[in-house]
């Protein structure tokens, strides 16, 4: 049987499509592997958010082009691009739209097959992700922590982004699919859930006629065996009170919240296509409500016409918020996108100067925060170990992948999925050092 491997590019969400990918073809009998160099086939599961996003992605197929593999490529830069990028890369064997996942076992069959230079495209005009369930998935990073996709589109329309036009309107799955899913994923020894969808605090509207997220929390909280459910990607204006209740009173849902804000001056949050109203009064009602919060945020600077008083106001709201966790993107100018043709667009290097005066403000402030943390003992994670034999935790506080870490010495042994009490005695801009106490 021909070997399949898979390299994935972009977000969490992409990374559930090649696991559902590779969860449709192993049930085929397909053999996979993560190592391109061993495949027959290679899937190249793209992003295309910003132009860097969608660089790395073309590199990934041209190194793969040039490997001598037989190449696919999946996910959203063929959705965007669908012509072009046959005409750059006509080496490329079959491409599949950002909705067509589940077509993957046919074209692999084609691709195969083939006897000739027949080149195979599965890409809906209008894409509308429909989440396939009854398909497991095949878990590229099976850890303590688990991405769950709990909705999928987008019925936002924000001036820089162009991913409605790349997955459609906004699809939810049911709060019965999702807690299978995560009772599957327990039973196979994941501790920690992290849902995700372009935006989670819409969740349920479309199937229940109502914001859904609070009542699903309920739900999976009930799961024997899940420690920690994590929420990712909310949106201001969906971050309801129900929500904050739930989040408050139960006690799975870990105390920190992915809440994009993107700027904070009106004018820009208008010509964002953004909700305008002061931020500040939702992030106070948070952490009233839900003590020792950690309040994750992301901005974008130097969006067109942003001026050097309002980059000021963002930078002000940022220092009086003291943000737990804070990433920030300098624009990016993307064709299809309400901002693409806005004037005055900002220099590059004023963007960039920008974004250094607003990082080094957070490290700072991440500092400051993560001082007030020695002498406390806190919960965390087993993700594994480093050479030397210390054990790599994450606090509630720290999602996979893009929060600090916690470095932590034992005096016993512990497992990847344990969650310990560490006493933490160190800290410096980032991650967190301490020692796990019986």
């Amino acid at each position: 049987m021909n070997k399949i491997a898979l390299i994935n590019h972009g977000c969490p969400k992409n990374l559930v499509d090649s696991e559902l990918m590779l969860g449709l073809l192993a049930e085929k009998g397909y053999e996979i592997t993560l190592d391109d160099k061993d495949a027959d086939v290679v899937i190249v599961n793209t992003c295309s958010f910003i132009h860097d996003a969608e660089q790395e992605s073309v590199q990934s197929i041209l190194q793969m082009v040039d490997d001598g593999k037989k190449v696919i490529v999946t996910g959203c830069l063929p959705q965007k691009y669908k012509e072009e990028l046959k005409e750059a890369i006509p080496e490329v064997c079959a491409m599949i739209g950002t909705s067509d996942i589940k077509e993957i076992v046919s074209v692999v069959e084609q691709v195969l097959n083939k006897q000739n230079d027949e080149y195979v495209a599965k890409i809906s005009e209008k894409p509308e992700y429909i989440y396939p369930e009854n398909v497991k998935r095949q878990q590229i990073t099976v850890g303590a922590s688990s991405y769950v996709k709990i909705a999928d589109g987008c019925n936002y329309h924000c001036g820089y982004c162009i991913i409605p036009q790349l997955r459609g309107a906004y699809h939810s799955r049911t709060i019965e699919d999702v807690v299978a899913e995560v009772k599957d994923l327990v039973s196979k020894g994941v501790t920690e859930v992290v849902l995700i969808a372009q935006d989670t605090t819409s969740y349920g509207i479309d199937i229940y006629g109502k914001p859904s997220l609070a009542k699903l929390l309920e739900e999976l909280n009930k799961i024997d065996g899940l420690g920690w459910i994590r929420i990712m990607y909310a949106y201001p204006t969906q971050v309801t009170d129900e929500l904050i209740d739930a989040m408050a009173k139960l006690d799975k849902v870990v105390k920190y919240l992915d809440l994009p804000l993107q700027h904070y001056d009106k004018e820009v949050l208008k010509a964002m296509r953004r909700p305008e109203f002061d931020y500040a009064v939702l992030i106070k009602k948070l952490r009233d409500k839900i003590p020792n919060i950690a309040i994750r945020t992301a901005f974008i600077v130097g969006y067109p016409g942003e001026t050097d008083e309002q980059f000021k106001k963002l930078y002000q709201f940022i220092k009086d918020m003291r943000f737990d966790k804070l990433g920030v993107f300098e624009y990016s100018r993307e064709k299809n996108t309400v901002s693409y043709s806005m004037e005055h667009q900002v220099p590059k290097k004023v963007k960039h100067k920008r974004f250094q005066e607003l990082m080094a403000l957070q490290q700072q402030i991440s500092f400051e925060i993560n001082q007030t943390y020695i002498g406390k003992l806190l919960p965390c994670i087993v993700e594994g170990f480093t050479d030397e034999g210390v054990v790599i935790m994450r606090s509630q506080h720290d999602a996979p992948e893009i929060d600090g870490l916690v470095y932590a010495k034992s005096d016993r042994n512990v497992v990847p999925g344990d969650i310990e009490n560490v006493l933490i005695d160190g800290a410096d801009e980032y991650d967190l050092f301490g020692k796990i106490t019986d």
